[in-house]
């Protein structure tokens, strides 16, 4: 019994010093540093960080690779008619269609084909006019040649002219012959001139006309439209990114997808100064000669435009993160990463230029999608 009462008097002794000595531990503790610098922990600092300035990883990073890139441009467009090429007939005097000789749109037609006869009292009565000087005055050669010009400004052939002039009698109908080869449609309808590059329903371009004989004709009407498919160029569209690496004159691939066996090579011609309606894209012209290629009009095509290298500082596309007009990558800090803006330039192959905003000693995450949980949390450095 004795022996129990002093084991538990000396485990109170102990209890009753050990806070003393541990007071005592910190006194000296607090002595040992000056009250100017005060006591830090490096991974405890690093974890108080603010959390839409500082992120907690070790994810893998990457640098900056300088490198000169060979630039490359994928595009995407179609075949459309030349509209240099495009050409119109017109009626040059009043009349009536007596006899048509086309029939629906898209209807080819070469030159010298006949398009319609037409009745025209303007006609009969100039050749009335011819057939009159040579009866009665055939030695007025300057009155006659001026009476045969007249008849050839209104739409007579020369040798239509020189048949009146044999014949002695006037035609009532004269035809008229194209003068142009290519796919003929109706002018002021659906001609595919409204909408360059662009396909309309098929069932309005197969139609049939809605000029029909017996209808009447005004002076200077545009009556047909002449679309010639041998002259034609495709109509890329150049993607904001990519705009910047485009100019005339770059060399292009051409493959049409209805015939990858037809691929060719030519220029690029025309960077339209505007965005087309509805598109959001830049429009890019390749004029080429088709009457060789023979690619069918509308057909979908994909070209790889060649640029000049270029020499930069480039950064994985992963690694950047857009937020709104600002570029942002996570550079890496003691224990972590902090979002840091930086200035880009032309996205190839992957790859973003940087143009300012990061070194090439720096460390960025190699994601930065990874790291980030909203935009509206991230508090960005901006570069000086």
């Amino acid at each position: 019994m004795k022996n129990h009462i002093i084991t538990i008097l000396f485990l109170l002794l102990i209890y009753a010093c050990g806070p003393s000595a541990e007071h005592d531990q910190h006194a000296g503790s607090d002595t040992a540093h000056s009250p100017e610098e005060p006591w830090k922990d490096s991974a405890l600092v690093t974890l108080i960080n603010p959390t839409n300035a500082f992120v907690v990883s070790s994810i893998p990073v990457t640098a900056l690779v300088k490198r000169q890139e060979e630039i490359e441009i994928e595009a995407l467009g179609s075949i459309a008619y030349d509209t240099r090429y495009v050409n119109n007939i017109s009626s040059r005097v009043e009349g009536r269609i007596e006899k048509l000789y086309v029939r629906y749109r898209f209807q080819q037609v070469k030159k010298g084909q006949k398009i319609m006869e037409v009745y025209s009292p303007e006609l009969v009565t100039a050749q009335e006019e011819l057939l009159f000087l040579t009866k009665q005055d055939p030695d007025n050669q300057l009155m006659i040649q001026a009476a045969k010009q007249k008849l050839i400004n209104l739409g007579m052939e020369t040798v239509q002219v020189m048949e009146v002039v044999k014949s002695g009698k006037a035609k009532l109908t004269v035809t008229i012959y194209s003068a142009y080869s290519g796919h003929i449609h109706e002018s002021g309808g659906n001609a595919m001139n409204n909408a360059p590059g662009a396909m309309k329903d098929l069932s309005l371009l197969t139609e049939e006309l809605s000029l029909k004989e017996g209808m009447y004709l005004r002076k200077g009407q545009s009556v047909f439209t002449v679309f010639d498919p041998g002259k034609a160029w495709a109509v890329l569209n150049i993607y904001d990114e990519n705009q910047a690496l485009v100019k005339v004159g770059n060399p292009v691939r051409v493959v049409p997808e209805t015939a990858p066996d037809k691929d060719f090579r030519a220029r690029l011609d025309v960077l339209e100064p505007f965005y087309r309606k509805d598109q959001k894209t830049m429009t890019a012209r390749v004029y080429f000669n088709n009457s060789v290629q023979h690619i069918p009009i509308g057909s979908q095509v994909r070209c790889t435009i060649f640029g000049n290298a270029r020499d930069a500082q480039w950064l994985p596309k992963e690694a950047v993160l857009t937020m709104g007009l600002d570029k942002v990558v996570f550079l890496r800090s003691s224990g972590g990463f902090r979002a840091s803006k930086v200035t880009t330039g032309v996205v190839h192959d992957g790859h973003v230029q940087i143009k300012s905003g990061l070194s090439a000693t720096d460390s960025v995450a190699v994601n930065a999608q990874y790291l980030m949980d909203s935009e509206s949390f991230i508090k960005v450095n901006k570069a000086s």
